[in-house]
């Protein structure tokens, strides 16, 4: 059964598609507390550089695959490799992340929604510290709350992507990704009058050199390659909705120096409240739901800050969640001739399914003995699983075939329909090659436990 392929209605709505897909919980929710807990201004400073050589580059190659094969994620390795399934395996892998991901990725937006309604209701604003980190507790460990969100979050997302490219995620995406940027420099502008900012500022920007490890590097890597929505399968779909007179170099450096700027105004809103009251800024995945409610309570305007701040959380996670059903809806559709439909409302499901022992996790309903046995609980351990593993295997897969397997004429040619210089083609197709791949290698053998190069750096330097 074969579809028409639908194509983006503007250049403009493929940037907030893009745009909203890259910004979304890693760079509000992960971005900020990996700051803190890698010393600050020379972390940023090595995120912007592989943001820039190595992001950038790899996802020019992603949506060169996607725009040239007119397919998403497992039939754009096919299509390109001469109908040979060998390579599909790298498409698989990418969107086995997604599926992953949105797993648990909706159980965590669950309780963003939570935290609107809690706002609201100003539940914060006479409890202590550890008070707002129990109500946290006390919600992740509830799983009947933690499902009802769960499901309501993957609702919502699965009722944007059947409306399919232009009306559901294209237009939704202008409309989030518009209001994403007007809350947070609002949100940012608010910080600039907070006591803290001068601090934060210096924080964010000032190298440490202390706190730096090399495998601080590497982190800033897996960073940028997160936030990029990269080796998930999704900028091969959003590539293939591309019209043949757009420069996918532009477009890939558009969406990436948005990151860049977002994750910067991110960190500005969050650190000067931290800094304001005298807090460390290293506080882990608590800092969002047991940190900042409780810091939120103790500036002007308590109820409507905390409320304005958890909008723009469930937002940047709608904008990301979007993609993740429409991989998976994408690939079914074209594997076995789904309608968009069925494609979506079997994608929603399956993920849903799998993702209420994530849902369930903190609870003791489902698995009670997994964290004794894995070290983690479920969502943790799908969260280590994906970022660890998958998302650097589908990355360097995804390096190697376009810089070893596919025709170097052939990426050269779909990148010259819109006026590219050639000579800059080369460098791209050095990085792609060489660079992007030894990187991968590296994150994988540091992240996996193979290899500590900690322990290497400091046996160098005594």
């Amino acid at each position: 059964m074969s579809h028409t392929r639908e194509h983006w209605g503007s250049r403009l709505g493929f940037v907030f598609a893009a745009i909203g897909s890259a910004v979304g919980l890693g760079v509000l929710w992960k971005f900020p507390y990996t700051i803190g807990q890698n010393g600050g201004g020379l972390f940023l400073l090595i995120y912007f550089i592989c943001v820039v050589l190595i992001g950038i580059p790899l996802l020019v190659g992603e949506l060169l695959l996607g725009r040239r094969s007119q397919r998403a994620a497992i039939g754009a390795f096919e299509v390109l490799s001469s109908g040979s399934s060998k390579w599909k395996i790298a498409g698989w892998f990418g969107v086995l992340s997604s599926f992953l991901i949105m797993s648990f990725y909706s159980v965590i937006a669950g309780w963003g929604m939570s935290y609107i309604l809690m706002s609201l209701s100003g539940f914060h604003e006479t409890l202590s510290r550890e008070e707002v980190g129990y109500i946290f507790d006390r919600l992740a460990s509830s799983g009947s709350i933690s499902l009802f969100w769960h499901a309501l979050f993957t609702l919502l997302t699965m009722g944007i992507v059947l409306s399919g490219v232009r009306k559901g995620i294209e237009f939704w995406s202008k409309v989030m990704t518009r209001a994403l940027f007007v809350i947070l420099v609002g949100l940012f502008l608010y910080s600039i009058s907070l006591e803290g900012f001068g601090k934060a500022v210096h924080f964010i920007f000032y190298p440490n050199f202390d706190r730096f490890k090399f495998s601080s590097a590497l982190e800033a890597l897996g960073l940028a390659f997160f936030t990029l929505s990269l080796g998930q399968g999704i900028m091969i779909s959003y590539g293939s909705y591309m019209r043949k007179q757009e420069n996918i170099f532009h477009m890939s450096l558009i969406v990436g120096f948005a990151v860049i700027i977002v994750a910067i105004l991110a960190a500005l809103t969050i650190f000067p409240v931290i800094f304001t009251f005298g807090l460390t800024p290293d506080q882990g995945v608590g800092l969002v739901f047991k940190t900042l409610p409780y810091l939120f309570a103790k500036l002007p305007g308590a109820m409507m800050i905390s409320t304005i701040f958890f909008t723009l959380f469930v937002f940047t996670a709608l904008t990301s969640a979007i993609p993740f059903i429409e991989v998976v809806a994408t690939n079914l559709m074209e594997l076995v001739g789904w309608s968009r439909k069925k494609g979506v409302i079997v994608s929603g499901l399956i993920t849903f399914l799998f993702g209420i022992p994530s849902a369930l996790a903190q609870s003791g309903l489902l698995f009670p003995s997994w964290e004794k046995i894995y070290g983690a609980n479920f969502l943790t351990t799908i969260n280590n699983l994906v970022s660890i593993w998958i998302i650097p295997i589908a990355g360097l897969l995804t390096a190697v075939y376009i810089g070893w397997v596919l025709k170097k004429e052939t990426a050269f040619e779909e990148l010259l329909v819109a006026g590219e210089k050639r000579g800059f083609l080369h460098l791209w197709h050095f990085f792609i090659k060489w660079v992007i791949p030894l990187i991968f290698f590296l994150i994988i053998l540091q992240k996996s436990g193979l290899m500590d190069f900690n322990q290497l750096s400091d046996a160098l330097n005594p």
